[in-house]
């Protein structure tokens, strides 16, 4: 049985607020601190960790330190942590890799150097603030440890133990190759969900019925542009190069399918969707689902526990639900609920759907 860790976490908003109650639940000792007293306040009570009154206080005796602040201040903390906390492994958890690697490595010494893991956990939400924190925030994702050439194996593999036992899967990744993957599948989406929003409340202010036509597809693309702009100001800016790269990438895809569009190209045009489609089909399905996927759109009413009565009925037919989408109709009083299940067992889903009067449409 692997022992009880003493965690600390500096920094208690909504990732450090979660990795400190995934920590309580494991079983482990739980300090935090936050440089706002309130928050730290509103972390403690929903999570039940000890609030300490400074870093020093918080990181004293711990084995295992978690660094949660915006980026500007990941690297002087992760070093102030690594020189107070002489014991303790100390990771950070912040999108962009490369920039806190180097300025960490710029300021401490060989020996606390050995003992950072820098680290990356892909959950969260456009939400933010400790309120919001849960510890299913990391059931499942994958959380990216970047170590240096300078850190102990040892340390990584405490940490990798660590993440695994709380419910997440530790991926090894060097740090420039993370960032650039995250710039095209994390920060990208964010560019484009604030950019979509910004054109349809600035380029048609002129058009007041515009967001009334807004559809499913529409608040699906742009929920990602409610979240906090300070935050993905310092993301964007520290990824820079490789952020500008993909929206290169992505402009020229843009501007292909236009022109595609512009010549009637229908073969093209039909093709890029079904390449897309394909792609985010096998995106949604978990490694063991061999068979590949369905999603069934159901139409439902807008009243509580329409939700419940779906899934139950999956569960009732033994159907697993891969993936759930939930899509609210503008005019209000109904919505959709697009249900991704395993391809073979689409049938079934189906049968005990409309056996409940609901009207289930495959869409694929």
């Amino acid at each position: 049985m692997t022992s009880a860790e003493r965690v600390a976490v500096v920094g208690t908003g909504l990732i450090g607020t979660s990795i400190a109650m995934a920590a309580s639940r494991a079983g482990d000792q739980v300090r935090g601190f936050d440089a706002d007293p309130e928050i730290l306040a509103r972390a403690a009570v929903r999570s039940g960790l000890s609030a300490a009154g400074s870093l020093e206080e918080s990181v004293r005796g711990a084995t295992l330190v978690f660094v949660c602040t915006p980026i500007p201040e990941l690297p002087p903390l992760v070093a102030e942590t690594l020189r107070l906390a002489t014991d303790a492994v100390v990771s950070d958890v912040g999108s962009v890799k490369s920039r806190v690697m180097r300025e960490v490595s710029a300021t401490v010494g060989p020996s606390e150097l050995a003992r950072f893991v820098g680290g990356h956990p892909m959950g969260g939400s456009e939400r933010s603030g400790p309120e919001h924190a849960s510890p299913s925030v990391l059931d499942g994702i994958v959380w990216v440890l970047a170590p240096s050439p300078s850190t102990d194996e040892g340390a990584v593999a405490r940490l990798e133990s660590w993440v695994g036992r709380v419910g997440a899967r530790p991926v090894r990744m060097e740090a420039e190759r993370h960032d650039r993957l995250v710039a095209v599948v994390s920060h990208l989406p964010q560019v484009a969900s604030t950019a979509l929003m910004d054109l349809a409340a600035t380029e048609e202010a002129g058009e007041p019925e515009i967001l009334l036509l807004a559809a499913g597809g529409f608040r699906d693309l742009t929920r990602l542009a409610a979240s906090n702009p300070h935050l993905w100001s310092d993301i964007l800016l520290a990824n820079q190069e490789a952020v500008a790269r993909a929206i290169d990438l992505y402009v020229e895809r843009l501007a292909r399918l236009r022109d595609e569009v512009l010549a009637q190209d229908a073969p093209s045009v039909e093709e890029a969707f079904a390449r897309a489609k394909q792609a985010r089909l096998t995106l949604a399905a978990k490694p063991q689902v061999r068979s590949g996927v369905a999603v069934l759109q159901v139409p439902v009413p807008d009243r509580p526990g329409v939700l419940a009565e779906v899934t139950a009925t999956m569960s009732e037919a033994g159907v697993n639900i891969e993936d759930l989408q939930i899509v609210h109709s503008p005019e209000g009083g109904r919505g959709t609920v697009h249900l991704t299940v395993a391809a073979d067992a689409a049938p079934e889903a189906e049968r005990a759907l409309r056996e409940r009067w609901f009207e289930p449409l495959r869409l694929a």
